[in-house]
């Protein structure tokens, strides 16, 4: 179901970038040129967030005994590179454009364009959210919040162009760096999130949250560590708690089994490891 709304971002990026970049040099907008080569971007995001995916559920192997879901992660990483590059070009290009001087207006079609392009990408970023909700998958909401950053772009757009009717030619011209810049900042938030999680960091909150949940847990005198980690959409985490040094080790071995159970079902964890010590 994930791949699905990816294979919908591909198609829906596919035919807009074509459009946005025909009309875009048809009516001579770079903010329409810029706003068709970021949907290019996304293509190739959107292509490697999916072969992320495919290979993601391929089981564990020799060389794999964690499995692969952490080739989402690196897929993401790859596009974040190819979205900054493209996003540094645009910015040259639109910069550039200023010290030619000379800059008409471009025709309304641009605008017009523009806009369809945002309604488009609302609904395909309405479907994405209400399909990551559905089966609770990082990666597709971060698609979905993706596809709204780029109808927020097309707004941006349109506006520049419609500005520029005033005669005032340059307004396209700040769009366009405008969209250059929105590209890299998209770029850099997904290299952030990728290189962060690849490097096993993990949110600080959520450690406090499954730390208060275990404590809250019969037989547990307290936790002498934590730690968390993602493994693509999943999450993983390792305990050491306390127990009455008096108890035997099938009761002990009940509680940890608890706390698995507490933390996969409060938290949606997929895996947990618990490590008891007597206290």
């Amino acid at each position: 179901m994930g791949e699905r709304g990816v294979i919908l971002s591909i198609c829906t990026y596919i035919f807009l970038s074509a459009l946005k970049l025909f009309i875009g040099f048809t009516a001579d907008s770079e903010a329409l040129k810029a706003d068709g080569l970021n949907n290019a971007t996304d293509i190739i995001a959107s292509i490697a967030v999916l072969i992320g995916l495919k290979i993601a559920q391929k089981p564990s192997d020799l060389d794999h005994p964690y499995g692969h879901w952490k080739s989402e992660t690196v897929a993401s990483l790859v596009a974040s590179f190819i979205m900054m590059a493209v996003g540094l070009q645009v910015l040259y290009t639109a910069i550039s454009s200023v010290f030619h001087g000379g800059k008409e207006a471009p025709d309304l079609l641009a605008a017009w364009t523009g806009i369809f392009c945002e309604v488009v990408m609302y609904f395909v970023f309405r479907y994405n959210r209400n399909l990551a909700q559905k089966i609770n998958s990082q990666s597709v909401m971060a698609a979905a919040k993706d596809n709204l950053s780029d109808a927020w772009v097309s707004i941006g757009t349109a506006v520049g162009i419609i500005g520029s009717q005033f005669n005032l030619a340059w307004l396209d011209t700040v769009a366009a760096v405008i969209v250059g810049l929105l590209i890299c900042k998209t770029a850099w938030d997904i290299f952030r999130g990728a290189s962060h999680d690849l490097t096993d960091g993990f949110d600080e909150q959520l450690i406090g949250d499954y730390k208060d949940t275990i404590l809250s847990t019969f037989g547990v005198k307290g936790v002498k560590d934590i730690r968390a980690r993602n493994y693509g959409n999943y999450v993983v985490v390792d305990a050491v708690i306390l127990v009455n040094s008096n108890l035997e080790l099938r009761d002990a071995h009940d509680i940890s089994t608890k706390v698995e159970n507490t933390l996969k079902k409060e938290h949606n964890v997929y895996d947990v490891h618990v490590h008891v010590e007597p206290n």
